[in-house]
């Protein structure tokens, strides 16, 4: 098999997304390349929750809709998914809860195992690995080395119950399954993903109220606080978040934080105050489908329009989506560093599609991150914050410093962080926010702000933004398709998208979300999209899905 995919699935509490993340890492181990779909409901009990493991010879970053093989520690796992299978699909599950039998599938009394071998009841999804790598021909001392890195608690017991699940698997039921090529990457989330990128970007204090699907930041960056010597903070709601991130920033220390729609609906004053006092933040926004409350724990592209403009007034708002792990690692750290310089509000752009799903990160794959720093006062003189430049950036300077009155004024101000509310004066601030953005504008032509994906002859583009870029990079490869990513959103870089553009004749947007955000951004500029392709349902597009949307489109 070169490519090969596996559905696992049960109830809240048993233990899914462990068990599609073994699963990954085992066949990391022989050199796939690994994405992990995660789909569970808000519950912390019961429901259903499922993962989707696509391994591949090749750089992958979605699913497809058929599996290789169901895992199913329930009967609703296999009523809910039975449509996905093929014809020689392998379907394992749990003959202690499935009990309407199913033809074909082979069933392993994995919660009788897991009580005999002293293991908790969510030792079952052990067994259930166990089975699955002896039919899928992964070699025993493979599945055990993974098993002690991946399972902290009571080894001895989970490897009883995964041997006994592994040996419940007769050998003729066996695939024989080749090693790839893939470099053995580390198999993490995109979540993962951007508290490296904010760590290489200098990260000293991250900020956030847990948000889902935002939350897996905060976690990862409390783990490792110790090992790289920041600060992490949850305090008592995204106002409260928000200020915290710019009072570190006040104090010079690099701060970002974390959040959802809902939470940076919040936060939108605090958005202001950043663009008047013109203090440095990295936000981290990663949608979910809203209005409100909305879907929790699913996804949508439904906030571009709402971040470009959170914040009352004018001032220069960097916006980038990454679209994959490696870009999510190259915007992260780049982020940083264009904040601090800028001294503005940046928001990087995220969804639950790419914050919580898993890939084979290659950082050799990533683009080089440039060193951008912030432009420092010499300690000459009489030092104003808000000094009137020729680039609109002002030089910084932190408190405590010697003879020094370092201001952060969010109201009207003269140079030296005065209030005012002289006419001139006024014209003067808003004068330097627009030079400013200039220069932004400038450094901007010199990075990746659009990329594009397949032959450059082709005559059909496929734009897309965010997580839509793995799955549409996958179908533009077979379909001899162009893609037009447009990773930074604003200020749009028109001349990076002219140019990428150049001999198309048709274009069509690939959006999650129900009102095309991305052609409704382009108009502006000039641009039109001939086609939408719309998902709107909370889930994210399957390479299957879009191809039959794209045959439908330009049949």
């Amino acid at each position: 098999m070169d490519e090969f995919s596996v559905l696992v699935g049960g109830k809240a509490g048993d233990g899914i997304n462990e068990a599609g993340m073994i699963i990954a890492r085992l066949y990391n181990q022989l050199g796939y390349c690994l994405y992990q779909y995660l789909d569970y409901q808000s519950l912390i009990r019961g429901g259903h929750n499922f993962a989707i493991v696509r391994a591949s010879g090749k750089k992958i970053g979605a699913c497809l809709d058929s599996v290789d093989f169901l895992l199913a520690l329930n009967q609703d796992t296999i009523d809910r998914h039975e449509g996905r299978l093929k014809e020689n699909s392998v379907v394992i599950f749990d003959s202690d809860e499935v009990k309407s039998g199913f033809d074909g599938g082979v069933g392993l009394p994995l919660k009788t195992m897991a009580k005999e071998a002293g293991a908790p009841s969510i030792s079952r999804n052990v067994g259930l690995i166990g089975a699955f790598s002896k039919a899928a021909g992964v070699e025993w001392k493979i599945l055990e080395d993974v098993l002690r890195k991946e399972v902290p608690k009571l080894i001895d017991e989970n490897l009883e119950v995964a041997r006994r699940g592994y040996e419940g698997i007769e050998e003729e039921e066996r695939l024989k399954v080749e090693r790839r090529s893939y470099p053995c990457c580390p198999v993490i989330t995109g979540n993962e993903v951007i508290g490296l990128g904010l760590l290489r970007g200098g990260l000293d204090a991250y900020v956030a109220y847990p948000m889902t699907p935002s939350s897996g930041i905060l976690h990862f960056l409390a783990k490792v606080a110790g090992d790289f010597s920041i600060k992490v903070i949850h305090p008592e709601n995204e106002i409260a978040v928000i200020l915290m991130a710019q009072g570190f920033a006040y104090a010079g220390k690099r701060a970002a934080l974390g959040t959802s729609g809902g939470g940076f609906c919040l936060m939108n004053e605090g958005m202001s105050l950043a663009g008047m006092a013109e203090t440095p933040l990295v936000a981290v926004v990663s949608m979910r489908a809203g209005p409100s409350t909305g879907v929790p724990t699913y996804t949508a592209q439904s906030d571009l329009h709402f971040v470009m403009n959170a914040g009352q007034g004018e001032f220069t708002h960097l916006v980038i989506a990454p679209g994959d792990a490696e870009q999510a690692y190259y915007w992260s750290a780049t982020s940083m560093g264009l904040a601090w310089k800028y001294q503005i509000p940046v928001i990087l752009l995220s969804d639950k599609t790419l914050s919580e799903s898993a890939y084979s990160f290659n950082l050799d794959e990533a683009e080089e991150i440039p060193e951008i720093g912030p432009v420092l006062a010499d300690g000459e003189g009489e030092y104003r914050r808000y000094l009137r430049t020729d680039d609109g950036i002002s030089p910084l300077a932190f408190p405590p410093r010697s003879g020094a009155a370092v201001k952060a004024n969010g109201y009207a101000h003269l140079e030296s962080g005065i209030t005012t509310e002289d006419a001139g004066e006024i014209k003067a601030v808003q004068d330097k926010s627009l030079r400013k953005e200039v220069s932004l504008k400038i450094e901007l032509e010199g990075l990746p702000a659009v990329r594009t994906y397949g032959p450059e002859d082709a005559s059909l583009a496929l734009l897309c933004w965010g997580s839509n870029k793995p799955v549409c990079a996958e179908l533009a490869e077979k379909l001899g398709l162009r893609v037009v990513q447009p990773v930074v959103l604003n200020p749009f870089p028109k001349s990076q998208f002219e140019e990428a553009l150049q001999g198309v004749e048709r274009t069509i947007s690939v959006e999650t979300n129900s009102t095309g955000q991305l052609a409704r951004l382009i108009r502006c500029y000039g641009f039109e999209a001939d086609d939408l392709i719309l998902k709107y349902d909370a889930r994210p597009f399957s390479v299957d899905d879009l191809e039959e949307r794209l045959m439908e489109v330009t049949r």
